[in-house]
């Protein structure tokens, strides 16, 4: 590597892969102080010296069908990207989940010469396996953050490094809840009840009237149950706090209901039981080793088309990495207020102590030291003069 200041491209979609991508470039800055780092990123990458060109508000949007309305907007920033990495060529373009969107910029990014790095590997093992040709054409390596992905890149003979997930690093083997709750400015004894309605607004939008009903139908049975919400980001903050407002104002004023904006991870281990929007949410709750209940409602059209597409059992993180159900999973009309409820309040006073070690067990398997493995695997790329884009 020459005497200038090393550049990264980057880009992430969510906010999921923004403290994903921060821990990485938080690795990577420690060696190289003063890197260059440019794409699309939230709050999280920015504080790492990420310069965001674009918001990445822009790109959370999931769904086979949902993402058409807003299929303009998203090409017109991938084509702005191309031509501007295109001008000013990084050392590496990582690409951070959203594949999408970053397997369309890494393929044409590759083909100009500029060597690629995707990282979190799109779900090939789950549903349409092929797509690794195109993985293959678009990246020199892919990061993937769980054990079993290594299995498909093998058949293929894909180049392919696991580096085990950041958050599994980060979080305590054993949290202590009360801690958290001394942290929140919660009470140490009432029953808790943590709901996250998703990290996208079409997640939140969809949900989140599905989510309060089910509180209140808790409450009925729990008089004294606490309701805590973390949000995701600002916007999503302003979307919840204004629904609480409007709906559930004798909630706010009782302190019945608790807003907070980020903190997700604290407000888990602070809880008793976790609701919440499928996602990498369940990844996080699992660590946090709190039971929960995993729901999610898709559009009509995508649930169709996935009925067909989607080989696992399972669609939650936890189920996933254990292959068996070690929590209750709900999908488009299970995710209604009474069943819901019905499937939680058991959760508040059965022995979760098997559930708990069960997800330990995982814990540990995911623990790798992610941030320091994937930066180095993504200097390792830009160091191998044998490694070329194109």
């Amino acid at each position: 590597m020459s005497s200038r200041p090393l550049r990264i491209g980057i880009v992430a979609g969510e906010p999921s892969g923004d403290v994903l991508a921060a821990g990485m470039l938080k690795a990577i800055k420690a060696q190289y102080p003063d890197a260059i780092i440019e794409g699309i990123g939230g709050q999280h990458m920015q504080a790492q010296g990420c310069r965001s060109l674009f918001d990445m508000e822009a790109l959370s949007v999931m769904g086979l069908v949902e993402v058409l309305k807003d299929l303009r907007k998203i090409l017109a920033i991938k084509k702005q990207l191309v031509s501007y990495f295109t001008e000013f060529p990084p050392d590496v373009f990582i690409g951070v989940d959203a594949p999408d969107f970053n397997l369309r910029v890494e393929a044409e990014l590759k083909a100009k010469g500029i060597k690629t790095v995707h990282y979190v590997s799109p779900t090939v093992w789950a549903w349409r396996e092929k797509r690794i040709h195109k993985i293959a054409k678009a990246t020199n390596l892919v990061l993937g953050i769980f054990p079993f992905e290594s299995q498909v890149y093998a058949k293929y003979n894909v180049p392919f490094a696991y580096v085990g997930h950041t958050m599994a690093d980060i979080i305590p083997l054993q949290p202590n809840q009360a801690d958290a709750r001394a942290q929140l400015n919660l009470p140490a004894e009432k029953p808790i009840l943590a709901v996250l309605p998703g990290s996208r607004r079409g997640e939140v939008a969809n949900l989140l009237p599905v989510f309060m009903p089910t509180c209140e139908r808790i409450i009925t049975q729990i008089p004294e149950c606490q309701i805590i919400i973390p949000a995701a980001n600002a916007q999503r903050h302003a979307f919840i706090d204004d629904y609480l407002k409007l709906h559930y104002p004798h909630w706010l004023n009782e302190g019945r209901v608790h807003l907070y904006q980020g903190q997700s991870r604290e407000v888990m281990i602070a809880s008793d039981v976790i609701l919440l929007a499928s996602g990498t949410a369940t990844l996080e709750a699992m660590l946090c080793k709190r039971p929960m209940v995993a729901a999610y409602k898709l559009a009509p059209m995508t649930h169709f088309l996935m009925r067909f597409l989607y080989k696992p059992d399972y669609f939650s993180l936890p189920n996933i990495l254990a292959n068996k159900p070690l929590i209750p999973e709900l999908l488009q009309e299970q995710v209604n207020p009474d069943f819901l409820a019905e499937t939680l309040l058991p959760l508040f006073n059965q022995d979760t102590s098997e559930l708990i070690q069960q997800f330990t067990e995982l814990h540990a398997v995911l623990k790798r030291d992610a941030d320091s493995q994937a930066a180095q695997k993504v200097l390792e790329i830009i160091n191998d003069t044998t490694c070329r884009g194109g």
